[in-house]
């Protein structure tokens, strides 16, 4: 299998494990800082076990993309707290239209009409599968969750970069996260250590977390950005699965027409290399 091959499928999976923040955030009573606290003390014994240099290299790039990394954790499960899981993943799917444009406003990409197509057919599904769900009351979530959107399509962008370590970046981030959310948590009660939350805790830094940026860091490098931005809106086709079953959260008729959309064109960008290549050949 090709390398770009090989990434896709960790971006999808990654994107799937990714799309278990909802129902792990909804199910734990805890506080945003100690989830946020307790998912990066997990993921950093998973990463570590992906990252074979005991050594971090704390370079430029490796520090601003966990940086982005961490802002972007933290704004994300503030807002699954104070809005919908549905709310906030489909306003954080802001990313991928960023990701494009920045990449044809000041990367100079020339845009083809199709990936054009495809990337804003892809955001217009993303708002279509939750448009039902988007409370305007809960104002300060969904803000949060757009903000989040800046944050991830600018880590997709850093960490995308020739000259970053994704592994090492990800590491960073969990540190970052964790020294920013410990002194917090002193200031919160004592959390609940009962067998829901502890179960979805575990699920939340070993999995969730852990294990899907870990997926993640191998594939972004082995993907142009714009298609991988695309490729991991496979989360929010996935996200509101498990709220459903287990929280209560329903997807209506439209939730469903813009899942279909999301995963049409994604599927489409992401053949459309193969497609230009065979006309070539025929050529």
């Amino acid at each position: 299998m090709k390398e770009a091959g090989k990434g896709r499928i960790c971006l999808i999976f990654a994107a799937i494990l990714w799309g278990m923040a909802g129902v792990c955030v909804k199910s734990i009573t805890w506080s945003s800082m100690q989830l946020i606290a307790s998912r990066s003390f997990l993921s950093i014994f998973v990463l570590a076990a992906f990252n074979r240099r005991i050594r971090l290299r704390f370079t430029k790039t490796n520090l601003i993309g966990a940086a982005f990394q961490t802002a972007t954790g933290m704004l994300y499960v503030e807002s699954i707290k104070l809005t919908t899981a549905g709310s906030a993943i489909v306003l954080q799917y802001v990313a991928p239209i960023l990701v494009f444009f920045y990449a044809v406003l000041f990367q100079h990409r020339r845009a083809k009409p199709m990936e054009t197509l495809c990337a804003l057919m892809v955001f217009c599904g993303v708002v279509l599968s939750f448009a039902d769900s988007l409370d305007p009351t809960r104002i300060v979530g969904n803000l949060l969750a757009v903000l989040s959107g800046f944050t991830f399509a600018a880590q997709i962008i850093v960490q995308s970069r020739k000259d970053a370590d994704s592994g090492d970046s990800l590491m960073i981030s969990c540190l970052m996260s964790l020294v920013i959310a410990l002194p917090v948590c002193l200031l919160n009660d004592v959390p609940q250590f009962d067998m829901t939350n502890i179960f979805w805790v575990l699920v939340l830094g070993i999995f969730q977390y852990g294990l899907a940026n870990a997926l993640y860091g191998i594939g972004i490098k082995k993907v142009d950005k714009v298609e991988g931005s695309l490729l991991m809106t496979i989360e929010p086709i996935f996200n509101p699965i498990p709220v459903a079953i287990l929280c209560g959260e329903r997807m209506g008729v439209l939730a469903l027409i813009g899942a279909g959309i999301v995963i049409f064109f994604v599927a489409l960008y992401s053949i459309l290399p193969q497609i230009e290549a065979r006309k070539q050949r025929q050529a």
